[in-house]
């Protein structure tokens, strides 16, 4: 078994021992504190002291077995000589927190780097998986730089309805569609609402919850296998309970996550992501991680992996099946011993072994849902990287889960100048609007959403709908969830509420979207553009206090990652004082 070639810790070496060990005042304190929760000095003397930071709540229904799994991983932690402790963080809950859990993901990352500094702690165990949970921890833990290990909430049992298999969100958005055509009845539209989430875990289909889990798990940061486990199956609790184990063993061997999240181990993930027609989001939080350990990634290495990396697996919303379907197929491993070929295999996990010892052995068990190298389901992969006088910094689209027929496309604008016009014009059978058209969505990034909410699938106009229209080019500067699907050109950077020249777009310009030359191009002169962008009056900020105003004032913008300038960076930071 390969393994960390650092030399192994002592127990006086323990970061807590600081807190701990000392014959002094303050640790005396530490210490009959530990005991009034009723602890005895055998549970931490000469133990690593293991965090657990715990994201459940009430209002996630994708961690509602959090509770039970933080006492599964609390006794992997106790089998193998650690002294475990469960801590809260925050739970981002997708459906319920608005504007956006995105607004959010950086409190996380910050709150989770703090935990882990300030605490008498040697290791994490990071219990995450609804959206935006994964990247706010791994960001949070490589920053704090301590052991760390990311454990998977898996995904949900699939969904199901008079007949019909559903997967979460891409169904809902097909049935609403279907509902605003006239095509099924209101009893159908609440038949689908009880039946398509029907256990605890994440989405189940491959959108932005699978496709961050499987990016963990390829980043090497999660156990081989651990993250296509569905959150109801006995195996996913013995999961828990070998992260427990394996944090442990973590501290002892010093296994950081810079020793873990290298440019190898990035680029495996992003394959990874590609392989899998994973969500867009995948490639703003990627982005954010990898600079949070200093490893070089931008647009252009996404896209320039795409293009290398076939489409290999046949889940909702791009393909046909679900997560659980994905596990019994053989799951993420299986996924990554196909193309080994094109991965960095020598690269390390949390495991203790690089990710060739990992998927060693591992196999296709379904290949209508897992395809090889040799018969990929498409050439290349899902996402794509755009570029154009509408999007100089870069804009993304899933062009897997597009129309083909739109890959190559002009028609004339039908500008929304926010979500409230949006909602307000979209139905109205007055609009002026045609199946060519292209509907454009501003004041939908990061700050001017503010966030960077999950828009970016625009509804189509009620009166399309009844022709038979399914889908159409939608333009915005916001995100779109992972679970949803149609020509939608995501993230355009700069976004329009800093200028950029989404917000120069007027209806009735004509828009050029080419993915085949990667180009987005909106067809005025440079000297109109030039004008409007002279013309062109910045939006008032939303926040004059708080958090807002700390979000307005620190994001990065899409292509940059959305992380916080003040958080950015490899720079150390001192380890607390023990006063």
């Amino acid at each position: 078994m390969a393994s960390n070639s650092k030399p192994r810790i002592t127990p006086d070496q323990l970061r807590s021992a600081r807190w701990f060990g000392p014959a002094d005042l303050r640790s005396f304190g530490h210490r009959s504190r530990a005991m009034q929760m009723g602890y005895a000095e055998e549970d931490w003397k000469g133990k690593p002291v293991i965090g657990i930071l715990n994201t459940w709540s009430d209002i996630n229904p994708c961690h509602q077995h959090f509770r039970v799994r933080a006492e599964e991983v609390k006794r992997g932690v106790w089998q193998a000589g650690g002294f475990p402790l469960e801590i809260p963080a925050l739970a981002l809950p997708e459906n319920y927190m608005k504007p956006t859990t995105m607004l959010y993901r950086n409190m996380l990352a910050m709150e989770a780097e703090e935990i882990i500094r300030c605490h008498p702690l040697d290791g994490v165990v990071l219990m995450g998986g609804c959206d935006k949970t994964t990247p706010g921890l791994l960001m949070g833990a490589i920053s704090a730089g301590l052991p760390a290990i990311y454990m998977p909430a898996g995904a949900m049992l699939r969904g199901y309805w008079n007949g019909h298999t559903l997967g979460s969100g891409s169904d809902s958005w097909k049935f609403w569609d279907e509902l605003r055509a006239g095509n099924i009845t209101e009893a159908d539209w609440q038949g689908v609402e009880g039946g398509i989430a029907r256990s605890w875990g994440t989405c189940m289909t491959m959108g932005t919850a699978s496709t961050m889990m499987s990016a963990t798990e390829a980043l090497g940061m999660a156990l081989p296998g651990s993250s296509s486990i569905p959150a109801p199956d006995s195996a996913h609790a013995r999961m828990a309970t070998a992260c427990g184990r394996r944090i442990v063993a973590m501290v002892w061997e010093d296994m950081r996550p810079t020793d873990i999240v290298t440019e190898a181990s990035v680029e495996n993930a992003v394959r990874a992501v590609i392989a899998t027609g994973g969500s867009t989001n995948a490639m703003i939080h990627m982005l954010a991680i990898a600079r949070r350990a200093g490893v070089p990634l931008d647009l252009e290495r996404f896209d320039a992996l795409s293009r290398t990396t076939p489409y290999l697996v046949n889940l909702r919303p791009a393909g046909k099946y679900l997560m659980e379907d994905f596990y019994y197929a053989g799951g993420l491993r299986a996924m990554l011993a196909a193309m080994a070929p094109l991965l960095r295999l020598d690269a390390m996990t949390a495991a203790g072994v690089t990710l060739g010892e990992a998927i060693k052995g591992a196999k296709i068990l379904n290949p209508d849902v897992i395809a090889t190298l040799d018969k990929p389901l498409k050439p290349e992969g899902g996402l794509a990287l755009l570029r154009g006088n509408l999007c100089p910094d870069g804009a993304v689209i899933k062009h897997a889960a597009a129309d083909p027929r739109l890959h190559v496309h002009t028609g004339p604008a039908v500008v929304f100048s926010d979500y409230n016009d949006m909602a307000r014009r979209i139905d109205d059978p007055g609009l002026d609007v045609t199946a060519d058209s292209v509907l454009v969505l501003q004041s939908a990034g990061p700050i001017g959403g503010p966030g960077m909410p999950e828009w970016g699938m625009l509804p189509l106009p009620k009166k399309l709908l009844r022709q038979g229209v399914r889908d159409m080019v939608r333009i915005s500067d916001a995100r779109m969830s992972g679970t949803s699907y149609g020509t939608c050109v995501l993230h355009v950077s700069p976004e329009s509420a800093v200028g950029g020249p989404l917000a120069l777009v007027k209806t009735g310009d004509t828009i050029t979207l080419d993915v085949p030359s990667r180009r987005l191009t909106l067809n005025i002169s440079d000297a109109e553009m030039a004008g409007r962008r002279a013309a062109w009056v910045a939006p008032k900020p939303h926040y004059a206090r708080g958090f807002g105003l700390l979000h307005s004032r620190e994001v990065t913008q899409a292509h940059e990652g959305c992380d916080y300038r003040v958080l950015e960076g490899t720079a150390p930071t001192p380890e607390p004082e023990i006063h």
